[in-house]
């Protein structure tokens, strides 16, 4: 079955008592049992529930994986995956990452005793000089942010296998309809759901996707013990929203590649990333592994004046953090998403004062440039 179609029938006709063909919402924190030492396998609603488990079960299949998980958000989906590393252990994460990841290892992980080495994207060596007795995994994104850089990935798997290391691939940027990371040995992939895959910027979300049943187990245990999952309305928007994934996907990165291509010709811009240009340095890199490149494009002006006057003449385009959704939003890396970096670390990533991201939405083609046109003119 194609993926188009895995994404259209997700929760299809998961109440066999009425043949709903959209999975219900199942508002309710406790289920009565049968009798003494009988269920229906649903007991309490933070250990699983029939909306959230259809969500589960969709997300599964599409990545290729034993199970998957849902949270209450990407960071909380990340805050249960590293917890599954004990004090001492070392992590080798790719520099350039979401602003949260960072926050989330360095000043909460960090507390735990668990280290971390950042290396650059692209730079496999680094990778491999980082590892040590203590590293248990390395975590890589699928796209970097906002930079949209690319890593090595068939190297980062021969590291993974040659030393035992779990490979974790935040794969928000490109969802399963691009790039599916357990099919080809990575051992997670995590999900902010809220973006691409939930795809309306109306829910937060996170999944994580997990390919050997035994660590799925682990994953799992994790998620009831914490507790930070998603709840019954929460999950079926997010199921509702992964139907039309293949047709969405599809249409903003047309917009995408078109609106790179137009500011590239604009003489404010500096310059202009997105793996989907061919003149890009991460376009040969990308088609690797991934079969599309994404709706996510950054580009630099001259000067801050000009970031001001884009930012307060648009229009259409919602000044807006996050990404991935039917409307197109811009943002400021250097003072919203990477804020808690140092100056030297952001200009270090090329997150400059400068840099604008653009999360292309499904509007219209013409719309779009003529807003962007208006506001750069």
């Amino acid at each position: 079955m194609q993926l188009a179609t895995q994404f259209a029938h997700a929760g299809l006709q998961t109440d066999p008592q009425t043949g709903a063909i959209s999975t219900p919402i199942y508002q309710t924190a406790t289920f009565a049992h049968p009798a003494i030492g009988q269920s229906t396998g649903f007991d309490y609603s933070r250990s699983a529930n029939p909306t959230r488990l259809a969500l589960e079960q969709a997300i599964a299949r599409a990545e290729g994986g034993s199970a998957a998980f849902a949270f209450a958000s990407g960071l909380a989906a990340l805050s249960t995956l590293f917890s599954l590393f004990s004090q001492g252990d070392h992590l080798i994460v790719s520099e350039g990452c979401y602003g949260g990841t960072y926050r989330l290892l360095d000043q909460i992980f960090a507390r735990f005793g668990i280290s971390v080495t950042y290396v650059p994207v692209y730079e496999a060596g680094a990778y491999a000089a980082a590892i040590t007795p203590q590293t248990k995994a390395i975590l890589i994104e699928s796209v970097s942010n906002p930079c949209l850089q690319v890593p090595d990935f068939a190297a980062l798997l021969a590291l993974k296998q040659q030393h035992d290391l779990l490979l974790l691939v935040d794969n928000t940027f490109l969802t399963p309809y691009w790039f599916r990371p357990l099919e080809q040995g990575a051992d997670v992939v995590i999900h902010s759901a809220s973006k691409f895959i939930a795809g309306h910027n109306d829910t937060i979300a996170g999944l994580l996707a997990v390919r050997e049943p035994e660590l799925a187990a682990r994953v799992g245990y994790l998620q009831n013990a914490i507790g930070a999952t998603l709840g019954a309305q929460d999950a079926w928007l997010t199921m509702r929203g992964m139907k039309t994934l293949a047709l969405r996907l599809a249409a903003q990165q047309a917009n995408a590649l078109a609106i790179a291509q137009f500011l590239q010709q604009q003489t404010g811009v500096r310059y202009v990333l997105f793996p989907g240009l061919p003149s890009d340095s991460q376009h040969q890199k990308i088609q690797q592994f991934s079969s599309g490149f994404g709706a996510v494009l950054s580009f630099a002006v001259t000067d801050t004046a000009l970031v001001e006057q884009i930012i307060s003449r648009l229009q259409l385009i919602s000044y807006a953090e996050s990404l991935g959704g039917v409307e197109s939003l811009i943002t400021v890396p250097e003072i919203q998403t990477h804020a808690n970096l140092s100056v030297a670390e952001r200009e270090r990533l090329g997150v400059s004062d400068t840099l604008l991201r653009l999360s292309v939405g499904i509007e219209a083609l013409d719309d779009l440039l003529a807003d962007l046109a208006q506001a750069l003119a």
